[in-house]
């Protein structure tokens, strides 16, 4: 049973607003990254990630998912709209767990999931 479970989704909203107004518009790269985030979480405690992978990749990027998967060694909740890329990427990354987000494309982050 999960006692603890963090989303680091923000952390990578920040990373894209600081980065989509400078220059060259935004890469998914940059500060703060995720990944040391998501690893404060684990030495604080949580025994679960959670991260949502939005369709249009504007907070979290495919980058995000595949290192945090990789070095937080507890377990991985994927947050997703249920389309065939989606079920693809959580397969391929033996997400332990998905939720299914509907995603509003005018929202800056998810409002109604």
């Amino acid at each position: 049973m999960i006692a603890l479970g963090v989303n680091v989704d923000h952390v990578a909203t920040i990373r894209q607003a600081r980065y989509r107004s400078g220059p060259g518009g935004s890469s998914g790269y940059g500060e703060p990254d995720v990944l040391p985030a998501a690893i404060a979480a684990v030495r604080g405690g949580a025994d679960c990630i959670t991260m949502h992978l939005r369709e249009d990749r504007r907070h979290v990027v495919d980058r995000d998912v595949e290192v945090v998967r990789r070095a937080c060694g507890v377990k991985f909740n994927l947050e997703m709209a249920g389309t065939e890329e989606m079920c693809r990427i959580a397969l391929a990354i033996k997400a332990d767990q998905v939720t299914l987000v509907p995603e509003g494309r005018q929202e800056v982050t998810t409002e109604g999931g």
